[in-house]
């Protein structure tokens, strides 16, 4: 399963390895982000609720704006 997160706040390669480090913490996730898409593309092994994933980018201080 593949999922697209749109997510704002991130500048910097620091801010890009934050938010990898947030995602691919989550059990069945693999994460990878774009700073210049301001996205991170997930392929999840097995289904994972989207409000996990949005607990934990706002955790690592982001905001998730869309999740398709």
């Amino acid at each position: 399963m593949k999922k697209e997160m749109f997510i704002e706040g991130m500048s910097c390669n620091h801010c890009k390895g934050r938010v990898e480090a947030a995602l691919n913490g989550i059990d069945g996730v693999h994460a990878e982000v774009s700073l210049e898409d301001k996205k991170a593309v997930l392929k999840l092994s097995h289904p994972v609720e989207d409000d996990l994933l949005v607990k934990a980018v706002t955790d690592a201080g982001y905001e998730v704006v869309e999740i398709k």
